[in-house]
């Protein structure tokens, strides 16, 4: 069986779209081959990264980068994980199934630096559940 190519798309590609990547990666193995970007790449959050680093997932290597039209050419799926992302989208193929999975921004949180931290958390393990879900689905 040919593996699934997934792409993430949100707006920045610094939050949700690379723990997105980091889950589907590391709970999906080598059924899919996954990717993330965004409609601008604004560099990885490193919150995002300790967050992910504290459930034993390393994205540290993963690379902030634009939505590129000769991958969004190869995909199957394209899961939007943000409303501007899903506003934003451009054309993609009709070989290409669309989806859109809308997370809050942990990197708008405000407050203390453990309530900052706490919303990391909330929406990784959010995605983390949601992409579960998705390989289940996706096993069967």
């Amino acid at each position: 069986m040919a593996k699934q190519r997934v792409l993430f798309l949100c707006t920045g590609n610094a939050c949700r779209s690379q723990m997105a990547e980091g889950w589907l990666k590391h709970l999906g193995g080598a059924d899919f081959e996954v990717y993330s970007a965004g409609i601008v790449a604004h560099g990885k959050n490193p919150r995002a990264i300790a967050a992910m680093k504290d459930a034993g997932i390393d994205i540290s290597q993963q690379k902030s980068e634009t939505l590129d039209p000769v991958l969004l050419g190869e995909i199957d799926l394209l899961i939007t994980v943000c409303g501007n992302a899903d506003e934003s989208c451009p054309t993609i193929p009709a070989t290409c199934e669309k989806q859109h999975w809308p997370f809050d921004d942990p990197a708008g949180a405000t407050g203390s630096e453990a309530e900052i931290t706490a919303e990391f958390y909330r929406v990784r393990d959010q995605i983390r559940h949601k992409i579960e879900g998705f390989v289940s689905l996706a096993k069967k």
